[in-house]
């Protein structure tokens, strides 16, 4: 990571040794001063402080702009820096002459393959990445930072302690991508040529996932969230791989001063939030240890031409605009809105398209005979949105939240059948719910040895952006898995139930999970080859086509490409090359879904997203126990011989699920899962 010495360095570890330095927030005087944690407006925001004016105006997206600018001029080191809207709209993305026009993508640990060591990925993309993934994390309940994300997708929780379980969030940062078929590309934007940038509904993805690379931070007004600022300085796309010290990090540095005014409050930051026992990380720079007061910094519209300019970047935003304003959550033209018709009494919100209406209400499977009906679907997904309603969340604030998801449904096929959601829920729950849930089905599947059998082989790309030569067959995974569980038949035979747990159980680079100098597990690389940017299965079945993005944009600014190129070849509604939907938008190897039986025969599969993993893990389990008993059809769990808990590879037994204990407001119920 980017790093400054001297007496900003100094001021670092006396900070650190003094266990002092903190402060956040809305507003500030000076340099040396820690600003007010928040005002008073947004002092009591638990889900429903958001209204129409909760968004980020032209004028505000020039102020943070130029408050990043500020610092890094103050630092002698020209940034790119983007800001989006809560839904990932891009408002507007600055190069300040002497950037850099791209970065590598590593882990410092001298890796090849996967992502890993592309040195010409445009660091547009990345400060992109870093600004959706601030505002896709957080909430009215929780700030999150890139830096957050760094500590919850490592292979121990936390990076650097030996024979630690892996984090929790392992696996998110290959999601949001720009080929599935939940997220909204802009469409005005498509033209690739002097395009106005104009906004459409939400959620927009991500053009590299979700960033663990310090640098991205979410932006509040009134205590709600309304959007992301991302900054790319320094010459890598990275992350930190040991949390005990406190980094000091270029774009983490003029991110922050971006925030100024815009800050997360002080009791909302992953400072002040737990999991498994320990604290989040937010940031390692205050406003007090900046370089130069983002008070003082001069406005957008007076910044000198030579200081910078708006750029370009296809698929996401036109300079030709201006700064854009963004949209409030929850109003149409976010994509978010409250449900009107299938959840009544839920307070439950739904996406909608351009048009304003619905894209996922309850519908009936696609298979030919037996699957799920419509009416199943929406009392499932009613079912989850209750047990949600009830349920003390784990990582938002003040303690005693109510926990905030999104719930999706898929059939056998991977077909959407249903996506619902509770209030004030993140954004990345959308897509990651969904993935769970094809996940879920996927891994169940009689045919998913087979889908994978006829798959193209998994092609990496080298530092320039080019094929590398190095090529993965994707079956070979589970031909691996084959011989681990000494069953010559699973995953072709649907004889077993997975979930996304046990599916993360097989796919880290230690088994069990986490113990340091044991093998990894059959669909994850060894831990010599494996890092966050090169992780096994889950990468490879999405690796050719986010190489073909990455390919596009490469090939659009060396000018080995034309636009009209670019548009034939972007791959748009299907991040994999199985020929169905099964895994259109990738998966996900953390908790948060079940599949779906009538009877034993598969017929899709819930999966939910948002919160702490043992809730989403309840949410989803119980939403589908209570629909069961509810309906009486037939629609269940998987049965209890068949769920991949009788597994025990190596001696170490699978999870099927796992429930938190005292989970529900007002109540003292214990162990709700048991017995189901």
């Amino acid at each position: 990571m980017g790093r400054i010495h001297g007496s900003a360095a100094a001021l670092l570890v006396a900070c650190a040794l003094a266990s002092g330095c903190s402060g956040s927030g809305n507003s500030g005087s000076s340099v040396g001063t820690a600003p007010p944690a928040s005002t008073p407006n947004d002092a009591g925001c638990t889900g429903s402080c958001v209204g129409p004016g909760s968004l980020l105006t032209s004028a505000d997206v020039g102020r943070v702009i130029a408050q990043a600018v500020n610092e890094a001029q103050a630092r002698s080191a020209p940034a790119t820096i983007a800001v989006v809207d809560r839904v990932g709209n891009v408002l507007g993305v600055y190069r300040m002459t002497g950037a850099r026009t791209q970065v590598t993508i590593t882990s410092n640990r001298g890796l090849n393959g996967g992502l890993e060591g592309i040195e010409i990925t445009p660091s547009e993309l990345a400060a992109i990445s870093k600004a959706v993934t601030g505002a896709y994390l957080s909430s009215e309940g929780n700030a999150f930072s890139t830096r957050t994300a760094s500590q919850i997708v490592q292979q121990n929780f936390n990076p650097g302690e030996s024979d630690a379980p892996s984090g929790p969030l392992f696996g998110v940062q290959f999601s949001q991508l720009a080929c599935s078929d939940l997220v909204q590309l802009p469409g005005p934007v498509l033209s690739l040529a002097g395009a106005t940038g104009a906004l459409t509904v939400g959620p927009k993805p991500s053009p590299l996932g979700l960033s663990a690379d310090p640098g991205g931070f979410p932006l509040y007004k009134g205590g709600t969230v309304v959007g992301g600022i991302g900054v790319a300085a320094d010459p890598q796309y990275t992350l930190d791989p040991f949390i005990a010290n406190r980094d000091s990090d270029l774009d983490e540095a003029i991110a922050w001063a971006g925030t100024f005014g815009f800050g997360a409050p002080l009791d909302r930051r992953g400072d002040r939030i737990t999991a498994d026992g320990k604290t989040f990380r937010f940031t390692d720079v205050e406003f007090s240890e900046l370089a130069r007061s983002p008070e003082s910094a001069p406005s957008f519209g007076s910044l000198a031409a030579a200081t910078g300019r708006l750029i370009d970047v296809p698929l996401f935003y036109g300079a030709a605009g201006g700064l854009l304003q963004g949209t409030a959550f929850t109003t149409a033209a976010s994509g978010y809105v409250a449900d009107a018709t299938d959840y009544p009494g839920l307070d439950a919100f739904v996406l909608v398209g351009p048009d304003g209406q619905p894209r996922f209400r309850p519908r009936a499977g696609t298979e030919s005979s037996g699957g799920l009906t419509a009416a199943e679907v929406r009392e499932v997904a009613r079912q989850a949105i209750a047990v949600a309603n009830r349920a003390r969340a784990q990582i938002r604030r003040p303690t005693d939240s109510q926990m905030r998801v999104t719930v999706s449904i898929v059939d056998t096929q991977g077909e959407i059948l249903a996506v619902a959601r509770t209030r004030d829920a993140p954004v990345f729950g959308t897509d990651v719910s969904l993935q769970k849930a094809r996940a879920a089905a996927l891994f169940s599947s009689a045919a998913f040895y087979a889908n994978l059998a006829a798959t193209p082989r998994a092609v990496d790309l080298g530092p320039n952006g080019t094929p590398s030569g190095s090529t993965r067959a994707l079956v070979s995974y589970l031909d691996n898995a084959r011989g681990f569980f000494g069953l010559p038949m699973i995953f072709g035979d649907g004889q077993w139930a997975f979930t996304p747990r046990a599916i993360g159980n097989i796919a880290r680079p230690f088994f069990p999970d986490g113990i340091v100098g044991t093998a990894n597990g059959p669909i994850s690389l060894p831990f010599p080859e494996w890092s966050p940017f090169n992780v096994g299965l889950q990468l490879d079945l999405v690796n050719n086509r986010i190489g073909t993005i990455l390919g596009a944009y490469i090939g659009l600014r060396d000018g080995t490409l034309t636009p009209a190129q670019v548009l034939a070849a972007f791959p748009v509604g299907n991040c994999t090359e199985l020929g169905n939907k099964r895994a259109a938008n990738g998966i996900q190897i953390f908790p948060g879904a079940v599949p779906i039986y009538r009877g034993d025969r598969l017929v899709g599969a819930i999966g939910v997203s948002g919160d702490g993993i043992d809730q989403d893990d309840m949410v989803s389990f119980l939403g589908l126990a209570n629909a069961t008993s509810a309906l009486n059809t037939g629609i269940g769990h998987a049965p209890a011989t068949r769920r991949s808990d009788q597994l025990a590879p190596r001696g170490a037994r699978l999870r099927y699920v796992q429930c938190p204990q005292g989970p529900f407001l007002n109540s003292t119920a214990q162990n709700v899962c048991e017995g189901i």
